[in-house]
């Protein structure tokens, strides 16, 4: 089963972090705009069972589109961190596998750009966010529990507190807040900036 452990932490800034990470040596991935379709059944089963379904798909700094992913996650599981199972698949053509989900009854119940920047710190991989409205993170995804805190340390973050809800909560929530029905989210909207 594929699991994922992760956290995530609000910072004001991602320069510090990515100073560290320099320092450490940690090897630069890549920079993406990625765009995010959530998707449902209209009585929100898959929320309520603590589960997603996701259709994500990236333009990189040249301009280059990036193979599509679909994403199922399963519910949360117990420990420090976030840890869920994940299950990824490559598609060819994001609206066409939206569409797919679509004609089985899904619906999108959210849409949101993101900012991303990639960097691999030993068995980790660090992320720094920037999606819209609700401020920058940092998030770090690792094979154990012990080496998510470990690189949490070495990045100077051990004082800061771990963020269990998803960005799809945080999203859902700014909507909500700010009485937005549309629920698509861009960078570039200017909206609650």
């Amino acid at each position: 089963m594929p699991l994922e452990i992760e956290a995530k932490f609000r910072v004001e800034s991602h320069d510090a972090v990515r100073e560290r990470l320099r320092v450490l040596s940690a090897s630069f991935l890549e920079r993406v705009v990625e765009r995010n379709q959530i998707f449902d059944r209209p009585d929100g089963w898959l929320e309520s069972r603590g589960r997603g379904l996701r259709v994500r798909w990236a333009t990189n700094e040249a301009g280059q589109e990036l193979p599509a992913v679909l994403t199922v996650k399963g519910p949360r599981q117990p420990g420090a961190f976030k840890s869920r199972e994940e299950i990824e698949l490559a598609v060819g053509d994001a609206a066409q596998a939206a569409l797919v989900l679509e004609r089985l009854g899904y619906v999108p119940i959210l849409t949101y750009e993101k900012r991303r920047e990639s960097w691999r710190l030993g068995p980790c991989r660090v992320e720094l966010d920037e999606p819209p409205r609700v401020g920058r993170f940092v998030e770090i995804e690792g094979p154990s529990e012990e080496a998510v805190a470990r690189t949490q340390r070495d990045l100077g973050l051990e004082g800061a507190t771990h963020l269990p809800a998803s960005y799809v909560r945080m999203l859902i929530a700014w909507c909500n807040e700010h009485g937005q029905t549309e629920r698509v989210l861009r960078l570039d909207n200017p909206a609650g900036t």
